[in-house]
């Protein structure tokens, strides 16, 4: 019992650590601790030490320096990898689709439809289309109206192949990503290319609007000769101004990942209008 207690007192006993002036013995600093107190200083200076280096090394640039940690090139690197990798996936799955169906072709068989599936719980057989006499009257009226407006519909299959003697500027060279498709009422082409890329104008033209919308970030529109109208979505920057002239493949932005919508990486969704109607773009440019 004399041993413990004489342990537990030398835990409890008060030591004095002090600070003097060698010359007049004054006493600067003092400090009065017993064992326990001591350890749990040291304790806690040991805790905090490890604290702040671990929150030094999770939420700043230093865990870089940690063996094995990717900086930020090899991340951007890492990501383009992986959308490239997406749309090679893409493009080897279209491709695959097509052999299958130019082997069924080839066989005489039926090839598989790559978008829609009927329908089999309605019975289309049954379906008899007859015009009534109110929409025949109806037919007949809007026909009279629209009978010399050269704006209506979309422009004639000789129209669009007249375009064919034009030379496009490619606006960026890069992997599709998406192609054009009107089912999907996705008008254009997305390109994915190297970030902060140069956009170059298709053709000579003005330009005709620059802004930016919550869907596609910033965009801008060129109007060119026979009516043409090419679109660049998506980029980080522009560098021309609504009324500005361009000559085709000089710089009008620079590829980015703008908008909060229809975006999963930096990339150029390029559209291409003739006097309204939406043109496929890889038609007329080679990407």
């Amino acid at each position: 019992m004399a041993k413990n207690d004489k342990k537990k007192r030398n835990w409890r006993d008060k030591y004095r650590f002090s600070v003097s002036n060698d010359t007049t013995f004054e006493e600067v600093w003092r400090v009065r601790l017993t064992k326990y107190n001591a350890f749990l200083l040291i304790t806690a200076i040991v805790f905090f030490i490890i604290t702040a280096t671990i929150c030094l090394i999770a939420f700043t640039n230093l865990r870089e320096f940690i063996p094995g940690y990717p900086d930020v090139i090899m991340r951007r690197n890492i990501l383009m990898s992986a959308i490239r990798l997406d749309s090679l996936e893409n493009e080897l799955e279209l491709r695959d689709k097509y052999f299958s169906n130019l082997n069924a072709i080839i066989s005489g068989n039926e090839p598989v439809d790559l978008y829609s599936v009927q329908d089999t719980s309605q019975t289309y057989k049954s379906i008899n289309f007859r015009n009534s006499p109110e929409d025949s009257a109806l037919r007949a009226s809007i026909e009279a109206q629209e009978k010399f407006n050269l704006n209506l519909g979309p422009s004639s299959p000789e129209s669009v192949t007249s375009l064919a003697g034009l030379h496009f500027f490619p606006p960026v060279k890069g992997i599709i990503s998406s192609r054009f498709d009107l089912r999907t009422k996705h008008f254009g082409t997305d390109i994915v290319t190297k970030p902060k890329s140069t956009v170059a104008a298709v053709l000579d033209g003005t330009v005709i609007l620059t802004g930016w919308t919550m869907e596609t970030g910033y965009v801008i529109q060129i109007q060119h000769p026979n009516n043409i109208v090419s679109v660049y979505k998506h980029n980080e920057s522009l560098l021309k101004e609504t009324g500005d002239l361009v000559r085709a493949g000089e710089p009008v932005s620079v590829v980015g990942d703008s908008g909060e919508l229809y975006t999963s990486g930096p990339h150029l969704h390029f559209e291409l209008w003739y006097k309204g109607t939406p043109l496929d773009p890889e038609k007329h440019i080679l990407f």
